[in-house]
């Protein structure tokens, strides 16, 4: 069900161990093309588009794109206790995290009478995406929503597909998750429409644009936020998901599979990489796949990514190996089951988030932990990190000098202002001493 790829004995750069398990690049690449597209049909006809995606895509008609509250408040009141109380605990658990998250105000003295204040302003408005395909994710209402208020923001807005079993409202579960964090400007709308939507406004609804936009979804959402670069912010390209677990001999196989299983169950695209230095490890994790992913639900869509050139368990020399391997992967999830993990952890730099120990599985981070599920995949993690209250601060420089310190460096503000053939700089500096 998942091929093995043997790397021992070889001495490999970061892109030969890259290319070993590739990624669905020309998928994303196709996907780019088409959510352009949907991107400028919505800048274009508003809500005219948004209604024809809808039942291109959706299945649904004249249903209400702007959720009435009536619909929130419908969805809250229906929830189940046992639900309410998972999705409360995890509210509060991931407010606890973000606030860790909010850099405090910093001033420096630079001298006598001159200081930079570096402060973090929050976005003013903040749209949120909520996918709504193969699975129902109020955890993820969570992850985008709690972080924007920590930070701050002022207005935030969801966006949801319509669903079809659910006479064209958004899933009452995301709704309820909304109504627990006070949301009430949500809207039926799916895909790569959504981002479309959110970055441009469409005045019909009412709909105004947002400074930034988040949240998870399939290759199309990722694309359309690229497309939509420049026009707002927005947090990093979470396309379909990944797994990579780093492995010695001390590890449960049934537990690796289990992990790698359970991220395979988001989509066929999914990525699931085991790399370990144990073949023994190897061959069992092997054999609890193939006995563990025909008696989940999804399991055709498990077998499928399982089955796909993005999965696989790779085969190291060292634990050397298999951290260059992490590092120049850089998955969305990692998760490190080894006899030491704890002091391992240091060296897997490149990571959306890190897994430490067999007690701590993906799952957790998808639900319980505090920390956000909304990460960067794709190898963005090199670069990018996960959602957080961060993501819609800004910070910003605040300076401010009196006569005597902007005195001190009048001559070299007018020096290097002539040097670089500017010569107004430095007579904007020689008005405040002349009459």
């Amino acid at each position: 069900m998942v091929r093995t790829i043997d790397l021992r004995g070889r001495s490999l750069s970061p892109a030969d161990m890259l290319a070993a398990v590739p990624r669905a690049a020309q998928a994303r690449a196709e996907a780019l093309d088409t959510a352009t597209r949907i991107v400028e049909d919505v800048r274009e006809r508003g809500e005219a588009a948004l209604r024809e995606q809808a039942e291109r895509f959706d299945h649904v008609v004249d249903h209400d794109i702007r959720v009435p509250a009536d619909h929130i408040e419908d969805a809250l009141a229906a929830l189940e206790p046992e639900v309410r109380a998972a999705l409360d605990e995890a509210i509060r658990r991931v407010r606890m995290a973000s606030a860790a998250q909010v850099p405090a105000t910093q001033v420096t003295r630079i001298g006598e009478g001159a200081t930079i204040t570096q402060r973090w302003q929050p976005v003013h408005r903040v749209g949120v995406y909520i996918p709504g395909g193969k699975a129902v994710y109020p955890s993820s209402v969570i992850m985008n929503v709690v972080p924007a208020q920590i930070a701050g923001v002022e207005q935030i807005a969801l966006a949801s597909p319509p669903q079809h079993d659910q006479g064209g409202r958004v899933h009452p579960t995301i709704l309820a998750a909304a109504a627990l964090l006070g949301v009430t400007e949500v809207y039926a709308v799916g895909g790569a429409g959504a981002i479309g939507a959110f970055a441009h406004g469409v005045a019909e609804i009412g709909l105004d644009p947002v400074d930034v936009l988040s949240g998870p979804g399939n290759n199309y959402v990722a694309s359309a936020k690229r497309a939509v670069a420049g026009v707002v912010g927005t947090d990093s390209e979470a396309g379909a998901t990944e797994i990579l677990i780093v492995a010695d001999s001390s590890a449960d196989p049934r537990l690796v599979a289990a992990d790698l299983i359970s991220q395979a169950e988001h989509d066929e695209q999914a990525s699931a990489v085991l790399v370990t230095d144990s073949l023994e490890l190897a061959e069992r994790v092997a054999v609890d796949i193939a006995r563990l992913a025909t008696t989940t639900r999804h399991s055709e869509r498990v077998a499928a990514a399982l089955d796909g050139p993005q999965s696989a368990i790779v085969l190291v020399d060292d634990r050397a190996m298999a951290t260059a391997f992490s590092n120049a992967y850089a998955p969305e999830h990692l998760e490190l089951h080894l006899q030491d993990a704890e002091e391992a952890a240091a060296a897997f730099t490149s990571a959306g988030a890190v897994f430490v120990g067999d007690h701590t599985p993906v799952s957790l981070g998808d639900y319980m932990a505090g920390s956000n599920h909304v990460l960067p995949t794709g190898g963005q993690a090199r670069y990018a990190p996960g959602l957080g209250a961060y993501t819609f601060l800004r910070p910003q420089q605040v300076i401010s000098y009196d006569r005597a310190a902007l005195a001190e460096v009048r001559s070299g503000v007018v020096a290097l202002a002539n040097t670089e053939v500017l010569p107004a700089h430095g007579e904007a500096i020689e008005a405040r001493f002349t009459a």
